[in-house]
């Protein structure tokens, strides 16, 4: 665990919890009463864990969920307000953290290590777009979704990048400008998460699904991951180039020719990550 995450709190518990087991690393948003709003604090310890997980070659899937009945509130209003009182009326303070959350949500698509949100409460606001940002994304039959800046006059412009990454335009536009939440159901139909999942089968469903992602080449992983992001941003003549040289150089990888080799010998394949 991070020094910014365990020491954020001194005389509480930490504000991120975590846990590495069999390759899955789980942080756990744990400010429940706060409703796990992403403070610049909060943005700030889940930043340094994730760039510590990044560089740790046991880690090879992260799982992020969180405490309570709110997955994520989005920003802290509180703190956003409170910037008002500063001399040019909280200018520098709203560009600061609005940078930090962008920041962020780069962070996680662009981390080596596939990101899977697990959602168990609610997701809204800049909450909706931490989970759209993740790689991957599960959900309790419980879990609510929305994006409602524009019921407070603030409509979600950051939330709106990575949204309409996930849903189509019309399915963005809807909850961009109704406020309203969708269940669990439509997110699924809206492309928002992946799965849903009965909340009594949570645990076991999410360690066995990140288990099986974590026994692949983490060489592969980072290599396709990287490899998704980049094609979705380019014409299609010039995506299929690109691709067509990241397949080369990854038939080139040790893990590929392995890999190959254990499918035809009908076998096991033994990783390097390289």
């Amino acid at each position: 665990m991070s020094d910014a995450a365990a020491t954020a709190h001194p005389t509480d518990k930490p504000m991120l919890g975590t846990l590495l087991h069999q390759g899955v690393l789980r942080i756990v948003m744990q400010r429940p009463e706060k409703m796990n709003a992403l403070s610049s604090e909060m943005m700030t310890a889940l930043s340094n864990e994730l760039s510590g997980a990044a560089e740790n070659p046991d880690v090879r899937v992260i799982l992020l969920g969180a405490e309570g009945k709110v997955f994520c509130a989005g920003h802290d209003l509180k703190e956003l307000t409170a910037a008002r009182a500063e001399a040019d009326g909280g200018r520098a303070t709203y560009e600061r953290i609005m940078r930090q959350c962008s920041d962020l949500m780069q962070q996680i698509v662009r981390h080596p290590k596939p990101v899977i949100a697990v959602v168990t409460g609610v997701a809204t606001a800049a909450g909706c777009q931490l989970v759209a940002s993740c790689d991957l994304a599960l959900a309790t039959d419980t879990a609510t979704f929305c994006t409602p800046g524009v019921n407070i006059g603030l409509f979600c412009s950051t939330p709106m990048v990575a949204l309409s990454r996930n849903a189509t335009r019309k399915q963005a536009m809807e909850m961009l400008l109704t406020g309203e939440s969708i269940d669990a159901s439509t997110a699924k139909d809206f492309g928002l998460i992946n799965r849903i999942i009965p909340r009594d089968y949570l645990e076991q469903v999410v360690q066995k699904y990140a288990e099986s992602i974590a026994s692949k080449s983490a060489h592969t992983l980072k290599v396709g991951k990287e490899a998704f992001y980049r094609q979705l941003e380019m014409p299609l003549s010039e995506a299929y180039g690109y691709a067509a040289n990241v397949m080369v150089e990854n038939m080139l990888a040790h893990d590929a020719e392995e890999g190959i080799n254990a499918f035809l010998q009908k076998r096991k394949p033994e990783w390097t990550d390289s």
